[in-house]
């Protein structure tokens, strides 16, 4: 039998995902601690430098990696699912022409490929091993980057959204929808079809993970659509795994943070006094994971962690900046690595096309709000501890933030000076010298800009390292040579040649 969409019966319960507790087992790993009066009304909250966890640096760095291009290119995975469930099927008027890229951070203590990590990495984490957790979208944000030069808009969806699932029918006579926190609609459609492909003969057990997480991707995809509402449909999808935030971590450690107090959770591993303190990479996964202070009045929750991921970010951005890893072509090799190991993305997502939107995210150039939530629910029709929402509120609210129609708008931005423009004057011929010490950085580097539209000046070659990378021009081109550095990424330095 089959719904009226053609999905399939669901039992009355989704299978529920392992529970994605730390090396401790967590008695109730959803609970939220808050007293009455911070339960009530909706939780709306504005921010203007950075986003709620490490994605969207994930993000930028496909963008600021344009002299790696071919090296993202060639090894992230991709996917067409978009394609499948969406075939030339446009966003509604007004937002048809806007950009809409789904950003998903799993709870998933496997690789991409569906092997077990190292045992060094789940130590270092404090997350158990490979059978501990689910492939829950335990963060989910949608970027929206208007056509028409107004501010981008990241909206972060609370992962316990109590919310009907896309597709997916418990009674499909009656019309009854599958349910449950929105953050599971990816992990039950994960395991149905991992149980369907179970016994499939020739195919391999990557195969089967691969289309496991394709099901997942588009039950999270189309869920998410029907939440957000107002014929919202998204051009893009980026998914990012648990261990990218380490390692990422791991390459610009040790990191600053301030705290107002002395706080402790053993859940999360973290333990740190108050006040001004570097912490290393293994300690900022338990920064960024904590919520439960067993030194604190015990209203620690999900949203405090998110304001804690939000204040650790912006330093993390800070500092990367700051030690110019972003504009260093052999110290951004590392973050590029990182990269193509732990992000997916949809088949149609370019990604020198995305450099320039990228830049703007750690630039600050973009408004962040978190979804509001009416109440929590403390044991809901499952007997857990989810987010009571208003559908219609939430999406009023999105569309107050995305329709084009309002009255708030940007003033129009000339196209050869707005973030991330090209001039369409001819540009001039480039010659590449890699002074990073990657081997092969200067070819890719040259290709990368040929595809970008500069003429080739002559075969790469190899001269002293340099610690920052560097455009020189001759006289009477420093405009191009300006509009190549924003190419390139942040503090590039362009320098007159002498002769």
């Amino acid at each position: 039998m089959t719904s009226p969409d053609g999905a399939t019966p669901q039992p009355n319960r989704p299978p529920v995902p392992h529970p994605a507790a730390p090396a401790q087992t967590d008695p109730d790993p959803t609970r939220r601690r808050r007293d009455t009066r911070r339960r009530k009304g909706p939780v709306r909250r504005v921010l203007t430098w950075v986003g709620i966890t490490g994605l969207l640096l994930v993000v930028a760095v496909l963008g600021y990696a344009t002299f790696e291009y071919f090296n993202l290119s060639n090894n992230l995975q991709r996917s067409d699912v978009l394609a499948k469930i969406h075939p030339d099927e446009p966003n509604q008027p007004g937002l048809a022409s806007d950009t809409n890229i789904l950003i998903m951070g799993l709870d998933s203590r496997l690789d991409l490929q569906g092997n077990p990590l190292p045992q060094e990495l789940y130590d270092a984490m404090h997350t158990g091993d490979s059978s501990i957790g689910g492939m829950n979208a335990n963060v989910l944000m949608m970027l929206h980057i208007p056509a028409d030069g107004r501010q981008a808009t990241v909206l972060q969806i609370p992962r316990d959204d109590f919310v009907d699932y896309a597709g997916c029918y418990r009674n499909p006579e009656a019309g009854t929808r599958c349910d449950g926190k929105i953050k599971e609609a990816y992990d039950h459609a994960f395991r149905e079809r991992e149980a369907d492909l179970a016994n499939t003969p020739g195919l391999s057990a990557q195969e089967k993970h691969r289309q496991a997480r394709d099901a997942g991707r588009a039950a999270q995809i189309l869920t998410v659509e029907k939440f957000l509402g107002n014929g919202i449909r998204f051009d893009h999808w980026v998914e990012v795994t648990m261990v990218a935030f380490y390692q990422i971590a791991q390459e610009v450690q040790p990191i600053t943070v301030c705290l107002k107090q002395d706080t402790k959770d053993s859940f999360s591993g973290a333990d740190f006094k108050a006040g001004k303190q570097q912490i290393s990479a293994e300690q900022a996964v338990a920064f960024v994971r904590q919520r439960r202070d067993a030194l604190g009045d015990e209203s620690f929750s999900d949203l405090d962690r998110e304001r804690r991921q939000q204040a650790f970010i912006a330093s993390l951005i800070f500092q990367l900046k700051q030690r110019g890893t972003l504009a260093n072509p052999a110290r951004l090799n590392g973050l590029v690595q990182v990269a193509t190991r732990n992000v997916a993305v949809d088949n149609g997502l370019e990604i020198l096309e995305f450099a320039g939107q990228a830049r703007q995210l750690s630039d600050g150039k973009v408004t962040f709000y978190t979804l509001p939530i009416e109440d929590y629910i403390q044991g809901d029709k499952y007997g857990g501890w989810s987010n009571r929402v208003d559908v219609a509120k939430i999406q009023a609210t999105v569309k107050s933030l995305l329709d084009p129609s309002r009255e708030q708008t940007a003033a129009p931005t000339s196209p050869a000076t707005g973030p991330g423009a090209t001039s369409t004057s001819a540009k001039p011929a480039v010659t590449v010298v890699n002074a990073s010490g990657v081997q092969g950085a200067a070819t890719r580097a040259l290709t990368a800009l040929v595809e970008a539209g500069y003429p080739r000046g002559g075969e790469p070659t190899t001269g002293p390292l340099e610690a920052v990378t560097m455009v020189e021009y001759p006289a009477g081109q420093a405009d191009a040579a300006s509009e190549l550095s924003l190419l390139l990424g942040p503090s590039v330095a362009t320098v007159e040649s002498a002769t």
